[in-house]
């Protein structure tokens, strides 16, 4: 067994917790030069925002893109996992809160 699959092995309610840590790890690391990027066409963007944004940025990505995860199959599933679907909103919600335009 490789180092990834073993990390991939732990998992909280099905999701691995090394997918998502290395999520939000990549994009508190990207954060500053999103939010760099976007000051220059005037949007005012908070490096927590980008955080916050994590999981549904993630999953429209996993969609442009084609990959069904177990999470974007949860999310798209019309009739369970509301909690997850809670969670997503709730993250959308508090990450565009902070956004302006200047």
């Amino acid at each position: 067994m490789n180092i990834i699959t073993y990390l991939r092995h732990w998992r909280f309610e099905g999701y691995a917790i090394f997918d998502l840590a290395l999520s939000f790890l990549g994009m508190w690391l990207l954060s500053s030069l999103l939010s760099k990027i976007f000051r220059v066409i005037h949007i005012h963007v908070p490096a927590r925002n980008w955080i916050i944004l994590t999981l549904p940025l993630s999953i429209v990505a996993h969609l442009l893109v084609g990959r069904y995860t177990p999470m974007v199959n949860n999310f798209l599933s019309p009739n369970d996992h509301w909690v997850l679907k809670l969670i997503i909103l709730g993250c959308l919600i508090l990450g565009l809160w902070g956004i302006r335009i200047k």
